[in-house]
Formats: C-alpha cells, structure tokens, sequence
C-alpha cells in the first residue's frame, strides 16, 4: 500500500486521470499471457519521458518498486508487480514521430502496436521484419524489451537487428539517449543492445529509432503435409542445406494441428489423412518461382504427402491468420498451459522433437510442439490440470529433462519470449556462476536501489539439479 503523500505526489506528475489506485482497475495490469496474478498498488498512464524520470526519482526517493507495462502479451511475467509498486502503463506513448524515407529509418514511442506500424511503413513501400504472433496486440516498447522475433527470424532476425537507437530513463531518472543516425558508430559501448532484450530491468524506454527495410516486391506461401512428423523435422536443414533462405518456415505438429483443424478448413484448405505435421513456408523476393521449385523437391525428397500454394493474398493472409490464433486455441484445452520457447541450431530439430515425444510418453503429459522451426525455436506447450499434483510434478520434471537436452545440444531456454519469472529458476542450467554476478552487477550499477521491475530474471530459488 503507497503512502497518502506518494499518491498525490504521483497525481501531481501525470494528472488525476491518468493515476488510478482502485484495486478493481489495478486488476486489469495484474496479468500478462502467464496468467499469473500480482496485483499493483497504482498504474500510471505517463505521457513523457519527463513524467517518467520524475516517477523513477520519487520512487528512488521513497524506495517503492516501479514496473514498465506494454500490452500484457508477455509469457514470462516480465511486466508484473510481483513486489507491489507503481505499473508505468506507456500505451498512451503511442506515436510514429517520424518515417525517414531517404535514410530508412523511424522513430517511434513505445506504445504503438507493432501491426499499425508494420501497415504505416508498408504504404510507402518500406518493411519492419520483426513479426510475432501477437504483432495486432502487443507494442513496439514491448518488443524492444523482450526482443521479440516472430517467423520472419530466419532470414531477417529479430528486434535487436533493427533498433539502432533509443530514448530511456534509467532506474535513477536520468534521460539518455543512445546510439546513432548513422549506419554505423562504435563510440563507446553499445548501451542500445544492453537495453534491448533486458526485460524492463535496466531502463524504461520511450523513444525507439528502428532500422527500416525496402518492402520485398511479392511473396509466396505454401503448406505442406507430412505423415510423418521426423520427415518434417528434417525438411528444415535440408531445405536451408539447398542454399534457400525462406522468409517463413514454421512447424506444427497433430497435437497443434487437432486444436486448429476448424480454422484450417475456414479456409478450404483440405487435410491430407494421416497428416501429423505441417510446415508453412514462405518466400519473399523478386524472382521466387526458382526458390518454390526448390524447396517443393526438397519436401518431396523428405517424403511430403502434399504441398499446398496460396494462390493470391488472400489465401495467404488466411494461412498466417490460422497460424497466428494457434497460442490463444490450445489455451482453452486444458487448466493450464506451460509455454515454453526453446531455441536449437536448425539440424537438431529432428532429434530434439524425438526428445519432447519421448517426454510426453515416459511423464504421461499432453504436449503441443509448433514454432518457427526456420531459426530453431519451438514453442512447446505442456497442457496440465495444475490441481492435480502429480501431473503438476511430472511436468516440472519433464521440463526440467528437456531443458537439460536442449542446453547439451547448444541451444537456448528462451528463444524470444526471455526469462522474466517463468524461467529464473531455470537459469542457471544456461549461464554459469561468473555471468549470473557480473549480470547482477549490471542490474546494480544502472538501479542501485533495485526500483525497476525488480525479482526478474534472476531468482534466488534454484532449479538447476
């Protein structure tokens, strides 16, 4: 509970219609797509980076936690209260202050929704790569905070790739700006892809300078059925082993396709029988007909029962809208969804998926795999009844085994959707004893006084054994 003297203190800043203490307001900041409860003591709606600084200075001043917030599509509680505190919502930072068409760059606040920015640049013939699931919901600022990817991350890479420059507050209030207009500068180190990915721990971000890209001059999407999911699998390396680089390559396996077989037929795209994997390929260019021929006699080498091309826009669209309400649909089929986003280097995506079969028969779990298979990162979903105890058990030890596996096939715990309080307990079967301190060491030197969204990341409970 904030003191009296704080709260007016914080009306003071961002205008009484911009504070709200209500407990029954402050419940619809207490979640993100974890759907784990902690529930603030006051949200604020800031409208500048000045209002911010002078929320982080009060907080500094009154040692109360203060937590940045985009949309709430996280997976990883990254944006909750788990300590109480101040939510700084940035939703109403929310403008494309400038699109630089001679040097292909932008400028935005954190606010705005990645889909809308995607859409303004594209009518003027420029492209942001970055693409995830939730692109029509979650934020730029957002993403910058986790580094999000999405299924463009095999040819293009993610939001890191892109930011090349920012305006933050740090935990002590101070204003900065980081990085260059140019193309390129190496003064200094760069504090730009420190802040990016790190989660809303080390600054609050409110101006973003995004690298743009000229809009590809057409596309092709295509989906193919297999039998079997291990002749998918390996359809991955083999295609990228003929020197294509697909825009898109995204994996599904039966369980994933079961929970989105309606949506699948909405668009009148027939199901081969006996079909228990899927990939959706896309290609991006100029010349893509010799890139099709390509990849479709790869996929007949691995053993395709049939290949599927979007024959116009539509269809396409229809395709990725299908891919993109797969997370919210396997969410309704049981209590609870444990949603992981390991990462594997491309050729073990085979033997890993062997790995997560294996997992689900010795541990008696339902597991949905699918993912952007193109860059290694498979979304494993474990489907439990959390009220069952012995379920909740064998899947904390089923994910422990797979996390084991994927750190020996030198691979990643999170390949975009980051640590937050999901995954801290597991941290350290990634990162050794030295980098856990000389990252907490960071953590200290930008926030003294541990304000900014603190009991992230690093957990002091362990999961390691």
């Amino acid at each position: 509970m904030l003191e009296y003297a704080i709260i007016k203190k914080l009306s003071a800043i961002v205008g009484k219609g911009n504070l709200f203490t209500d407990v029954v307001d402050n419940i619809c900041y207490s979640y993100d797509a974890m759907n784990q409860k902690f529930i603030p003591d006051a949200i604020v709606f800031p409208s500048s980076a000045q209002e911010i600084s002078e929320i982080i200075k009060l907080a500094n001043s009154k040692k109360f936690p203060v937590i940045p917030r985009g949309a709430g599509t996280g997976f990883t509680g990254g944006s909750l209260a788990v300590s109480g505190g101040v939510v700084i919502s940035l939703t109403k930072m929310n403008r494309i202050l400038e699109i630089d068409q001679n040097n292909f760059t932008a400028e935005v606040e954190p606010g705005v929704i990645t889909y809308d920015f995607q859409k303004a640049i594209e009518k003027l013939g420029l492209f942001y790569p970055p693409d995830p699931s939730s692109a029509k919901m979650c934020t730029l600022g957002g993403n910058v905070a986790e580094c999000a990817g999405g299924p463009r991350g095999v040819k293009y890479g993610v939001t890191k790739d892109y930011v090349i420059g920012l305006e933050a507050v740090l935990p002590t209030g101070e204003i900065i700006h980081t990085g260059t207009k140019t193309i390129k500068g190496v003064v200094g180190y760069d504090l730009t892809k420190l802040i990016v990915g790190s989660e809303g721990t080390l600054a609050v971000v409110t101006k973003i300078r995004l690298r743009l890209l000229p809009k590809p001059a057409a596309k092709q999407t295509m989906l193919a059925f297999f039998q079997s999911v291990n002749d998918a699998a390996e359809s991955v390396p083999a295609i990228i082993r003929k020197k294509v680089i697909p825009s898109a390559l995204e994996f599904l396996d039966k369980s994933a396709i079961d929970c989105i077989r309606d949506k699948i037929n909405e668009t009148h795209i027939k199901i081969p029988k006996h079909t228990n994997a899927i990939l959706i390929i896309e290609v991006d260019g100029k010349k893509l007909s010799d890139e099709v021929k390509s990849i479709s006699e790869t996929l007949h080498e691995q053993n395709v029962i049939k290949i599927f091309v979007a024959k116009n826009e539509e269809e396409q669209e229809g395709i990725w809208n299908v891919r993109r309400a797969l997370s919210p649909v396997i969410s309704s089929i049981a209590p609870k969804k444990i949603n992981e986003d390991i990462a594997v280097p491309r050729d073990k995506i085979p033997e890993t998926m062997r790995m997560i079969e294996d997992i689900s028969d010795e541990y008696d779990l339902r597991i949905v795999t699918f993912g952007h298979a193109g860059d290694g990162n498979l979304h494993v979903n474990l489907m439990i009844d959390d009220s069952d105890e012995d379920e909740s058990k064998r899947a904390e030890e089923g994910l422990r085994k797979l996390f084991k596996h994927v750190i020996a096939l030198g691979g990643t715990l999170s390949g975009e959707h980051g640590v937050g309080i999901a995954k801290a307990p597991y941290i350290g079967l990634e990162l050794s004893n030295v980098m856990v301190e000389l990252m907490k060491n960071i953590k200290k030197t930008f926030d003294p006084n541990n304000i900014l969204n603190p009991n992230k990341i690093f957990y002091s409970r362990s999961k390691n054994g």
